[in-house]
């Protein structure tokens, strides 16, 4: 399955990073990636802010880094996923005014050393560079965040919970 990338042309299946709910340990992993993922990978998204959120957070264009972690879909899941995705993240279509999230695609960073597993070549070890889906804030969401939105210092979003508690 090919997707029409926002504001490009046809892209090919790409993985997900994630930076809240879906993140491992947090309510919507289990809920919608079990079972849906071939592989997850720490990643930090360049070029961006994290803001709180009602219950989750919002991540926008900035100065900054958001952590979070890449997905891989399980083979034959793709478009399963991506449907579901689209649906949590109140992605209706590029640019349209209901969006809560827009979709795009954007470099990610994995940090680490290459040659892991299911990983693709970085070549120094350093690290690599991925292109990915991100659910970016919508437009009107963005400006209201910018405004009087609660930055994330540090770019890293977590419920308070200790990993594997309730």
């Amino acid at each position: 399955m090919t997707t029409t990338a926002p504001g490009g042309p046809v892209a090919a299946e790409l993985p997900f990073f994630v930076y809240g709910t879906l993140l491992p340990g947090e309510p919507n992993h289990d809920l919608f990636l079990r079972g849906r993922t071939a592989g997850e990978r720490p990643a930090v998204l360049p070029r961006a802010l994290l803001y709180d959120g009602p219950g989750y957070p919002y991540a926008i264009e900035g100065h900054g880094r958001v952590h979070g972690t890449l997905l891989v879909a399980a083979p034959g899941v793709y478009g399963e996923l991506l449907g579901l995705l689209d649906h949590l993240e109140e992605f209706l279509g590029p640019g349209h005014p209901r969006n809560l999230y827009e979709r795009v695609a954007r470099e990610v960073e994995l940090p680490g050393e290459a040659g892991e597993a299911g990983a693709p070549d970085a070549g120094d070890g350093a690290g690599e560079s991925v292109r990915a889906w991100v659910y970016l804030a919508a437009a009107a969401v963005t400006r209201s965040l910018r405004t009087g939105g609660v930055l994330i210092p540090g770019g890293r979003w977590t419920t308070g919970r200790t990993p594997g508690g309730s």
